[in-house]
Parts: structure tokens; sequence; C-alpha cells
């Protein structure tokens, strides 16, 4: 899997794209090009074919330009990713008013950053070790570290709790899009692919021998229909979660009042 990494570009050059301090103006008899519709036209073809078909050329293709008429305005691909990573975390919603307190707030944000690996699954790709520093990347977090501000925890707790909340959601988005590749790689659905497996599988299985995986696969099997359900998995996962931090919301109140 191609691993893509962010703020790989020329600090200066990349945080001028990013806050837009500069922007050239398109040349008279070209095509009417900006930044904006770069970065568009990038986030389509890494939605379309992947971060392993990302190229400035690529890019230009789409665009239907030459691929040095980009050079005008981005200055290589390094900074245009890091562009691109700052336009999708724009899209996030971030309503001021969100029913059932900080939990609830937490819930949003979670189901937010679930739909957003969706939409873009080249996301799952970016290690992000080193954010990218956009406006709308610092309004996500500056958003999401409100849903926790007040409640009692430190600051240090605030953010590793969004990083909590952030990185179980990145795992169980990996799930979903691993699950709907495989579906799309093979031309076989969960349920196709383990009515193909049972005959050989009631030949091998041996429930005395192992008697509990056989009680509970089965019983999850009939649940989800499947071996797996990353939905399940992402709203099972998500409340247990929640519960942890609620659990250490309540001792930070129960200290403060001691």
């Amino acid at each position: 899997m191609t691993v893509e990494y962010s703020g790989k570009g020329d600090p200066a050059r990349s945080l001028a794209l990013l806050w837009r301090t500069s922007e050239r103006a398109s040349r008279k008899g070209k095509p009417e090009l900006s930044v904006d519709r770069i970065v568009r036209a990038a986030i389509e073809v890494a939605d379309a074919e992947g971060l392993q078909a990302l190229s400035m050329r690529r890019v230009a293709e789409r665009l239907g330009v030459g691929t040095m008429s980009l050079y005008t305005y981005v200055p290589g691909k390094p900074e245009l990713f890091d562009v691109m990573l700052d336009a999708v975390y724009g899209e996030t919603a971030r309503p001021d008013d969100v029913p059932g307190g900080w939990r609830g707030r937490l819930e949003q944000i979670a189901r937010e950053n679930w739909a957003l690996y969706l939409r873009h699954p080249w996301l799952l790709q970016v290690a992000a070790n080193r954010p990218v520093l956009g406006p709308n990347v610092t309004a996500k977090y500056d958003y999401e570290l409100r849903a926790v501000d007040g409640i009692g925890l430190s600051d240090l707790e605030m953010d590793s709790v969004i990083t909590l909340i952030t990185g179980f959601v990145h795992g169980t988005a990996r799930g979903a899009v691993e699950a709907a590749q495989a579906e799309r790689m093979t031309g076989l659905s969960d349920e196709q692919w383990w009515a193909a497996h049972a005959p050989f599988l009631s030949r091998i299985a041996d429930a005395a021998r192992y008697p509990t995986a056989s009680r509970v696969g089965q019983a999850a099997g009939e649940a989800l229909n499947a071996a797996y359900s990353p939905e399940h998995a992402f709203e099972f996962g998500l409340q247990r979660v929640l519960d942890g931090i609620e659990a250490l919301v309540g001792r930070r109140r129960k200290d403060s009042s001691a």
C-alpha cells in the first residue's frame, strides 16, 4: 500500500499555499487556473484512483492543461499534497449546538471523521506524524478540543482524548475501506465468500475442540451476517471509548471536589 507523508514540502512554500499569502493570477490566454481549482482536481484524482495515481501530470490531464502550467501556482507535489489534506479536513461539519453534552459532541466528531475517511479513503494512507499547519486543520483541531473544554480535564488530557477518538475512528474506518475493496477486487460479497467456503468449513470445524470459538463465532456471524462488520465495530467501539472517557471525567470531578 502506498504511504504518503505530510509536511515533506518546503515549509515556506507550503505555508504560503496553505494560508494563501500569495497566489499568481492565471496568464492571459491560458485556461482559468487557481490553487483551489488545482487542489480540487488533485483530490478528485486521489478519490477516484488512489494516491498511487496522483502526480502533477495526472492533475494537469484532469484539468486539460499542460503540466508546467501547474507550477505557476503550486511549487510541486509535496506542497500540493499538504494543501489537499488541509482542504478535505475543512469538510467536517462543526455545529455549535450539539445535544448530549461533551459525550454528544465527541460522538458527533467521531461520526464526522468516519464519514470523511469513507469519502476520501486515501486519507488512510497518509502518515500525518508531522501535521499540516493549515487553516482547516487548525480550525478542526480547535473545534474538537472545545468539545471537552471545561469538563475538568487538563490540557494534556484534552489533547489525548481527541487523539484517542480520532485514532479509534482511523482504525475502524480502515476496516470499512478494506472490506469494500475486498468485495470490489474479488467480485464476491461477504455472504458469497462464506457460502463458497461453507462446505469445506463444515468438514474441518470441530466444536468439541474449539467450543468457545464455535459458539461465539456462530453467534457473531448470525447477528452480523458476516465474520466482521466495520459498522458494528465502529458503533460498539465508539460507545466503549466514550464510556472510558466518562470514567476519566468522573474521576477528575471527584478529585476536584475532594
